[in-house]
């Protein structure tokens, strides 16, 4: 009898391990997320009266959290297992929900690009809608508050939004200390100063347009978002281009490893 053995097809161990060590990290991360989210939603009080999810007028940004944690929990899972397990069914569950999430990005980049003024009208119904709701939820507020800072802006396309907000409107009606003010947030920042006055907004709105640029920032943060999407588009296009790539690289190393599989397997 012949010493040789017959040398079928093989799983390349490369392609294997690549996408179960990177699904690792993807599958903890995921875990993360969802842990912080649960956590935030726990410290509110959510997870022991669930029907308080819909008492928040705004956008609980607990929700980003849990979302993106919950597909990077799933796709982690599914290539990670699929591929230390060779198991083709989660391999392939991975490939197509990474081709779904893709297909889903691009489509909503495309209709971003042809629809943007209903884009606009909707983040300014959106940014509006929160700042009703920006004493209802600490994270909102810290979102808000956050935005406003980064973006050196007040409101979704000035100041006088905040009137929107029962905290902050000018009516004669309202005996809030806050009235016809703006939140910190909104201030212009003076370098010399370590400490923030939380007060600065207080009454801003009462002063001359003239005036008020020297204290507050009057530029709303749609235009703002706009201005700064302008000046970093070669930026941010890199960023979708590479996660597209990315996601299109997993999507070919799946289904590489799903025929290498199904090759070894039909040689048995």
């Amino acid at each position: 009898m012949s010493g040789k053995h017959y040398k079928g097809p093989e799983v390349s161990c490369c392609i294997k391990y690549f996408i179960f060590g990177f699904n690792v990290i993807f599958w903890f991360l995921g875990i993360a997320f969802l842990g912080i989210g649960l956590w935030a939603w726990n410290e509110k009080g959510v997870l022991s009266n669930i029907s308080s999810i819909t008492d928040l007028g705004g956008f609980d940004p607990v929700w980003l959290f849990l979302v993106v944690g919950g597909v990077m929990f799933i796709l982690g899972f599914a290539g990670c297992i699929g591929a230390l397990r060779e198991n083709t069914f989660l391999l392939k569950f991975f490939s197509v929900f990474l081709g779904i999430i893709f297909f889903l990005e691009l489509t909503a980049g495309v209709l971003a690009f042809v629809f943007k003024d209903w884009i606009k009208d909707q983040l300014y119904f959106f940014i509006n809608n929160n700042i009703r709701a920006y004493r209802d939820d600490i994270d909102l507020q810290n979102l808000i508050d956050f935005t406003q800072e980064y973006w050196q802006c007040c409101g979704a396309f000035g100041a006088d939004d905040w009137n929107l907000n029962i905290y902050f409107n000018c009516t004669d009606s309202n005996a809030s200390r806050e009235r016809c003010g703006v939140p910190f947030s909104c201030c212009t920042k003076d370098p010399a100063e370590d400490v923030i006055n939380t007060q600065c907004g207080y009454d801003a709105r009462q002063k001359p347009e003239v005036d008020q640029q020297i204290v507050i920032y009057t530029k709303g943060c749609v235009p703002q978002f706009e201005k700064w999407l302008q000046d970093n588009l070669t930026i941010v296009a890199g960023v979708f281009i590479g996660i597209a790539l990315l996601q299109i690289f997993g999507i070919c190393l799946a289904q590489n490893l799903v025929s290498d599989i199904e090759a070894v397997r039909a040689s048995w």
